[in-house]
Parts: structure tokens; C-alpha cells; sequence
């Protein structure tokens, strides 16, 4: 169930009121430290005016690489709103699973309604979605606020805290009750013919509805011997609905991997993960409780969130139970991000080809991240300038565009399209899937999947962006700097809209649902 939360500040009065205590007490001689996670401490949180620039100032700075014969072209957009049910929430299951207010800052989130710290693959395909073809991907990027420093006047709306807890409790069940995990198939077709697509679509339509169907039936099934009377008859299911879809296509899709083969995720069972260094997402109690004694993630991730090293879950109970770090107020806010939310002016969801090569399906559980939440702790070498003005996006800045009378403050945020062909996550969430080379080419061993752009418009006054008072949310440490912004997604899409959207791109159609 989606949770509405209000978009309210703490006022220019608590700010005040606590700065005469904080002197007060200095007065006195006694030292008050603050800590980062203390959503009661009053730390500065006006954004540094030097973070932003006039952008008719810039040169134009960006470069396309110019499509070459057999370039997929094509656009595949998906209309996941503009999160008008206001899901928000300060966590991150990629790189933070388990750990509640991981983020320490506030995500927007579009797509799947149950995403929180303890999301995982089933619950997150036990999920509503706001996206109006079906696709259940978290798609999630830090809130924009407006901070002039007023008094704020609007009552602040409750959140449904029952709603958000009875959410975490499906999820930690979700991770510990049986369910199929088995290959991605869609994955690794290539070149389909023309012929081939209506029973490759169908087939693929099939292969979705056996693992419902087994899923339902492992439920109540928790020894080995009952599990297996229904992963054999799935095999079988499977398999007749490959051989169809080599057959259509020519192809051996089979070959070299036992792709109708599936085991089991459970308590005890990781399932068989599709790869070596994959992760469900839910996370284990130790690697919960290192990062919140790391100080809210270590160097090695993103996303908002810090990151360390995600060990696969055998059981999502010990993430519910892992330590949390201060949450938000009633009215969403964290130490140091205050200011009105922003509700994004209009979203686009919209996946795109290489310019040198076609594109191969993205697996189910793929986790996908763009720049870097700590940047200036980690290095800028993940961090991505995601800043423009709609109407120049020749010119991408690192810093809090200004922009010219009747034009809106953008976030183009471009994801890493290069996959590995085997891993769904990566240690650091990012050795999986890399961003290809400039002229648009993966790396060897690397094959192109479509690209995610999430493009982001605000309706922010102009006097607002003159006089510097908007910000994103950051981790405290980074003092809202443009250049920490960052986007997380995680593919929910059944095999058959996968398919739809590779299909359109490689046959350089554009397609919205």
C-alpha cells in the first residue's frame, strides 16, 4: 500500500530557537557535538551559493556518439507518474538493505509501491506499481527542496506509519517463504527474425506465468521432497516453451546453460542466483549492523546509500531486526534536509539503444545505479553532472543550474548500460554493469542492454534559483552538493514488456506505455 507523507520544513523559528541554545550553551562552556544521523540536531543546512552558475554562462559540453550500421535507435518509455501518491522514504534495499534511514536522506520513488530498506524480490514482485503498463521496477532518486527560510504555515500531513510498517513485515516474511528462482531467458536471445517475434512473445508470456503458478504452489511447501514435485513439472513446462522459442528463432537458446532448471529461494536456499555475486536485496543482520557502524554505508557503493559490500540473504527476519539510524520527522525531514519537497514538474522513464550495436534484454533483479551519493568521500570518479535547463540539454553542469526566463531546472540522470551477462548485483553494485566507452562501445566480455535516461523537470521560481534556496537532499557530509545527485533502479519487468521494450529499440521504433 503507497503511504502519503506531507511535503513540509521545519521552521525559520525551531532553526533560531535551537542556534540561541547552541550559543548558550557555548556561553556556559559546554561543548555540544552533533551527530550526522541525529534527526534532532540542528545541523547548517543552507546550500553553499558557489554550487550554482548561471547556465547560459556554459559552453554547450555535450557529446553524442553518432550512431553506425547496426545502431539500435529506438525509445521505449514507460509512464510510471510523477509519484503523486508521495512515497518517500530515507532508505535504500540496493546498497543499504536492512538498514532503516540508510540514505539519510528522502527518495522519490515511481513504479513499485512496497519499496523500502527491507525490499527484496519477492516482495517487490508481490508489489502494486504506478507504472500503467504493469512494469514493478523501483525506479528512486534523492527529493528536490525549495529552502527560503520562512515560516512554514501548512498543518503537516500524518504518515501512515501502520501502512509502513505492515509493508516491512510482507517483505521480511516475502524473503523467507519459498519461491522459484530460475534463469533469465529473455537475457540472452539475439536477433530475433521478424517471424520469430509473435511466438517469442508468447513464449516468454508463458515462461512468466509457470513461475507465478510455482510460486504459488511452493508457499506452504517447505521440505525438499514437496519443493521438488514442483520444480519438476516446471522443468518440463519450461523447457517445452525454450524449445519453442529456439525452434522460431533458430537459435539454440539453450545452449551451453540449463536455462529451464530453476531452485529455490527460502530461509535456507539461496536459489541458484543466476550468477556468483548476486544478491536478493534483502540483506543479512552483519552486513546491516558493519554499515551502520561504517556511519551510514561504506566507500564502496552509491545510490544514496553509501554502499559496502551486499552479502546474498538466506533470511530477510535478520534485516528487520538490524539497528536504524534516525528516521524522518512527521513531516519529512531529516537533520540538515529541510525545505518544501518538490514534486517533479514531469518524469520520463525512457530506455534507450547503443549507437554502435543492438541491444540485449536486461535480467529480471537487474540492480542498476548512476552517480555517487559520496562524492566527497568516495572520489568523483562515479559521480555523474546530471544539472540542465530544459531546452539546453547540450549542457550538463555539476552544479545548481540557474536557468533563463521561461525555462525549468532538469536532472538527466543516464545509466551504465554495459552488463556483464551474468551478475543481477556486484559487490559494489557496480562491476556488473558499467557505462560504455565514449564512442558508445562495450568493453570485451561486456554486452549492451538498454540504457536508462530518468529525466526530471521542477517548477522552481526563478527568484528561488537566483537567490540560491533549492537543494537535493544529500548525506549530511556532503552539504548538498549538485555533484552527489544519483538515481537507483531495479528491474521488475516480466520477460514479455522486456521483450517489447528490446524489440522496439532494436527495430528503431518509438514506444510509450
Amino acid at each position: 500500500m503507497a503511504r502519503t507523507e506531507g511535503r513540509h520544513r521545519v521552521s525559520r523559528r525551531t532553526k533560531i530557537a535551537t542556534g540561541l541554545l547552541g550559543a548558550a550553551l557555548a556561553v556556559s562552556g559546554i561543548v555540544v557535538a552533533t551527530t550526522a544521523g541525529d534527526a534532532g540536531s540542528a545541523n547548517a543546512d543552507a546550500v553553499d551559493k558557489a554550487f550554482f552558475v548561471d547556465i547560459t554562462t556554459v559552453a554547450p559540453n555535450v557529446k553524442t556518439p553518432r550512431p553506425q550500421r547496426g545502431a539500435s535507435t529506438g525509445t521505449f518509455t514507460v509512464d510510471c507518474g510523477k509519484n503523486e501518491n508521495q512515497h518517500f522514504n530515507p532508505d535504500n534495499f540496493i546498497a543499504q538493505p536492512g538498514v532503516r534511514n540508510g540514505a539519510q536522506h528522502l527518495h522519490d520513488y515511481v513504479g513499485n509501491l512496497t519499496t523500502n530498506a527491507d525490499s527484496n524480490n519477492k516482495s517487490l514482485l508481490a508489489g502494486g506499481t504506478t507504472c500503467k503498463n504493469g512494469d514493478k521496477s523501483a525506479y528512486f532518486w534523492p527529493v528536490v527542496r525549495i529552502d527560503t527560510e520562512d515560516e512554514e504555515t501548512n498543518a503537516p500531513e500524518s504518515a501512515e506509519e501502520a501502512d509502513v510498517q505492515a509493508e516491512r513485515d510482507q517483505a521480511a516474511q516475502d524473503a523467507v517463504t519459498p519461491r522459484v528462482d530460475c534463469p533469465d531467458v529473455a537475457s540472452q536471445l539475439d536477433n530475433v527474425p521478424d517471424q520469430a517475434m509473435a511466438t517469442v512473445d508468447s513464449e516468454l508470456g508463458n515462461l512468466d506465468q509457470q513461475a507465478a503458478a510455482a510460486d504459488q504452489q511452493l508457499a506452504d511447501k517447505q521440505d525438499a521432497q514437496a519443493q521438488a514435485q514442483v520444480l519438476e513439472p516446471l522443468k518440463a513446462q519450461r523447457k517445452a516453451s525454450i524449445d519453442k522459442i529456439s525452434q522460431a528463432t533458430g537459435q539454440q537458446v539453450d545452449a551451453g546453460a540449463d536455462l529451464a532448471t530453476c531452485g529455490v529461494k527460502d530461509a535456507t536456499s539461496n536459489g541458484i542466483d543466476n550468477g556468483d555475486q548476486n544478491s536478493d536485496g534483502a540483506g543479512t543482520l552483519a552486513a546491516a549492523d558493519n554499515q551502520r557502524k561504517r556511519g551510514r554505508g561504506g566507500n564502496g557503493g552509491n545510490g544514496g546509500n553509501g554502499g559496502g559490500t551486499t552479502a546474498p540473504s538466506s533470511s530477510a527476519a535478520a534485516s528487520t531486526s538490524a539497528s536504524q539510524l534516525p528516521g524522518p520527522d512527521e513531516n519529512n525531514e531529516l537533520s540538515g534536509n529541510d525545505g518544501e519537497i518538490q514534486r517533479p514538474a514531469t518524469v520520463s522513464l525512457t530506455f534507450r539503444g547503443s549507437p554502435v550495436t543492438r541491444v540485449r534484454a536486461m535480467p529480471k533483479f537487474l540492480r542498476v545505479l548512476t552517480g555517487d551519493a559520496k562524492q566527497s568521500t568516495n572520489g568523483t570518479a562515479n559521480a555523474r553532472a546530471a544539472w540542465t535547463c530544459t531546452g539546453m540539454e547540450d549542457r550538463i553542469l555539476d552544479k545548481y543550474p540557474i536557468c533563463p526566463e521561461g525555462s525549468k531546472v532538469e536532472r538527466i540522470h543516464d545509466f551504465p548500460s554495459c552488463w556483464d551477462g551474468k551478475n543481477i548485483d556486484s559487490a559494489n553494485h557496480r562491476t556488473h554493469i558499467v557505462f560504455p566507452d565514449a564512442n558508445g562501445r562495450c568493453k570485451r566480455g561486456f554486452v549492451a542492454v538498454p540504457q536508462l535516461r530518468v529525466t526530471l523537470t521542477y517548477d522552481i521560481p526563478r527568484a528561488v534559483q537566483l537567490a540560491g534556496q533549492y537543494k537535493v537532499d544529500s548525506f549530511p557530509e556532503e552539504h548538498h552538493n549538485p555533484l552527489s545527485d544519483h538515481d537507483d533502479f531495479a528491474n521488475v519487468m516480466s520477460q514479455r514488456i522486456m521483450w517489447r521494450l528490446v524489440n522496439c529499440i532494436n527495430t528503431g521504433r518509438t514506444c510509450k506505455e
